[in-house]
């Protein structure tokens, strides 16, 4: 049966993410831990993979129990620990010293900051998507792909593109279930500059954005709402929540319906 087989949220945008076996939904619909803080410059704008390769070679890792990151620069050896909540100033000043300009740490324990304000729901894929797109880059593997595009929910046991059915014409909202919780398919998620950089070095994929473009088109299912597609360069669903979900849980192995579960 079609279930949940990775959640992954990512506490710091732009930085590593963390694979949980559970995720709780917020009001805003966004999944508890998800982009939490995000990094800005004094002047508000984000410090992100649109804008610097550099985060690429941020190495990161979170402890979700005890409020920690640890952080690393690719080019160094010692990995630096701070507590996400108590030592702020410091963890901020690591992170000035490594883009040479001031930044600091924002938080938004409610929404985080989703790319995509209007749907903040967590985004979805399928591992088969993963492994058909990984095909059209020679030397790239399904784990490549899924750090390139950084989606929350990951479903197994489907054809490749199978979750083109979670979203319909402009306008329609597609109702279906993970587990017990319902999300709302809302529309294929645009991609911006970051999957074309490999995720640890920052380095570019020679005509990444090209190649995605024509083999989108060509392997777009028949069946699915091609008026979407202003562009090619979308992959993934974009999903809202409605608020009668707030406060439930996705768990891994959770079955993936277009239909209400039987409870």
């Amino acid at each position: 049966m079609v279930h949940l087989a990775h959640i992954l949220i990512y506490p710091i945008k732009s930085l590593d993410g963390v694979a949980v076996n559970q995720a709780t939904v917020l009001e805003s619909g966004a999944l508890q831990g998800d982009r939490e803080f995000a990094i800005v410059d004094y002047q508000g704008k984000f410090v992100n993979g649109k804008r610097t390769a550099a985060v690429h070679k941020i190495r990161s890792s979170f402890d979700l129990i005890a409020r920690t990151v640890s952080l690393q620069a690719q080019e160094t050896l010692q990995a630096a620990t701070f507590h996400l909540d108590t030592e702020r100033i410091p963890l901020e000043s690591w992170l000035s010293d490594y883009f040479g300009f001031p930044v600091k740490l924002i938080q938004n324990a409610e929404m985080g900051f989703p790319d995509d304000t209007d749907s903040p729901g967590p985004t979805i894929i399928s591992t088969a998507t993963l492994q058909a797109l990984a095909t059209w880059f020679p030397g790239l593997s399904l784990e490549d792909l899924r750090q390139r595009l950084r989606t929350n929910l990951e479903i197994a046991e489907t054809d490749a593109f199978w979750e083109e059915q979670l979203y319909g014409l402009a306008g329609d909202i597609v109702p279906f279930h993970v587990g017990a919780v319902q999300l709302l398919g809302i529309n294929p998620c645009q991609r911006c500059v970051v999957p074309t950089r490999d995720p640890e070095t920052g380095q570019s994929y020679a005509s990444f954005q090209k190649i995605f473009l024509a083999k989108r088109k060509e392997t777009l299912p028949s069946w699915a709402a091609a008026s979407r597609f202003n562009h090619f360069y979308r992959v993934a669903v974009n999903t809202r929540v409605p608020t009668s979900e707030v406060r439930k849980t996705l768990q891994m192995q959770d079955v993936v319906s277009l239909t209400a579960p039987q409870i």
